[in-house]
């Protein structure tokens, strides 16, 4: 009776293999585990929640169609709030408590510049980090993998802007005291300096605070024809609308690409007109490219309740890059092999936006796009 039982149950088994073929393999193969630590909660959690909800719209996307040669890539996300000190203790536990395979969009210079020596002691991927500071650039670092331009691109590109374009001379910065902050200044005062140039002023402000009234009065004492914003969407939104409730005189304000434009422009409401934004990704509502369009119905499908955004479309992009080098691996994936592979492969076109890296060049991207909130953001 027991053998009889056994052999049905082996005939239903690989019945089960055949009828399902790609779905069964999926279905019984070990399950490619991601890492995310990020800001999910606080005044900077748009941002973590948008670029999460691009990488899990990506992943969905991969699974349904036969995953990564039959694994299903999951997203393991903890809370940071933006801050260090919790980026660290997660980015510990996913590492050797959960044992991902790859910490993915990670939120923030702060946090990334806590977790970066555990990734290099672990020599694991730190894939697709949400920031464009220096250090996770330069000195380079074989386990970092950026997707976006850096903010020192991003600060040439708005430089080019104000000063060769429209002729301004008087430019100010406010920016966020830590790391990010201090990324983004040296950003602008590198971008002046080759035009001869300095800031006219400069105030601070303290992470995950809106307490933007002292470096208000710092920068306006000045007279500054244009700010340039380094910092998260409240304090940005509360900077500018105090400035042209209480400044008389016209003053363009540009934020980098961190900001989270979408936040920014709902945060503003009715004082977003005219305020500059720069972009490390395409426009997403740009449906002519396939990319794009992919992404607006994957997110319509998998993750209808989130935001069309620049940050869940730089999400998606990490997110698909991520199966497209996985998918590359000849053999046994392990971490190794997937940079080896990333840098053989070099080019990766993910529908009319092309991505490219090197043994000794970790940043796929370098193209810097202009955007104004007018009231809803527009190309410029």
């Amino acid at each position: 009776m027991l053998r009889c039982r056994f052999v049905i149950f082996c005939i239903f088994f690989i019945c089960l293999l055949f009828l399902h073929g790609t779905q069964a393999a999926t279905f019984f193969s070990r399950p490619l585990v991601l890492g995310q630590s990020s800001a999910l909660s606080g005044p900077a959690q748009n941002l973590g929640l948008e670029m999460r909800a691009g990488l899990l719209a990506a992943f969905s996307f991969i699974n349904d169609n036969g995953g990564v040669r039959g694994r299903e890539i999951l997203l393991l996300s903890r809370d940071d709030g933006y801050e260090p000190d919790k980026a660290v203790r997660n980015t510990k536990a996913l590492i050797y408590d959960d044992q991902v395979f790859a910490l993915v969009g990670a939120v923030g210079t702060p946090t990334a510049k806590a977790v970066e020596p555990i990734v290099s002691e672990a020599r694991i991927p730190f894939f697709a980090p949400f920031s464009g500071a220096e250090f996770l650039r330069d000195p380079f670092n074989e386990y970092v993998i950026n997707v976006r331009a850096s903010y020192f691109q991003e600060m040439e590109k708005l430089a080019s802007y104000l000063v060769d374009e429209i002729k301004l001379t008087r430019i100010a910065c406010f920016f966020q005291n830590d790391s990010y902050g201090f990324a983004g200044l040296k950003g602008i005062e590198i971008a002046l300096e080759k035009r001869g140039m300095f800031l006219v002023a400069k105030g601070s402000y303290e992470r995950n605070t809106v307490a933007v009234m002292g470096a208000m009065r710092d920068i306006f004492k000045e007279k500054p024809e244009a700010v340039i914003l380094v910092g998260a969407y409240s304090a940005c939104a509360e900077f500018i609308k105090l400035s042209k409730t209480k400044i008389e005189d016209e003053v363009i304000f540009c934020n980098i690409s961190f900001v989270g434009t979408e936040s920014l422009r709902e945060s503003l409401g009715g004082y977003g007109a005219d305020v500059i934004v720069s972009q490390v990704v395409p426009y997403p509502y740009d449906t002519d490219i396939a990319l794009i369009k992919e992404y607006n119905m994957a997110m319509a499908k998998y993750q209808h309740d989130a935001s069309i955004s620049f940050t869940s479309l730089e999400g998606y992009i990490g997110g698909k890059l991520f199966g497209r080098i996985a998918q590359s691996v000849e053999g046994e994936l392990t971490r190794e092999k997937f940079i080896n592979s990333m840098e053989d492969v070099g080019r990766f076109d993910l529908g009319g936006l092309v991505l490219e890296f090197g043994e000794d060049d970790h940043q796929g991207l370098d193209e810097i796009y202009l955007t104004y909130i007018y009231p809803d953001v527009k190309k410029m």
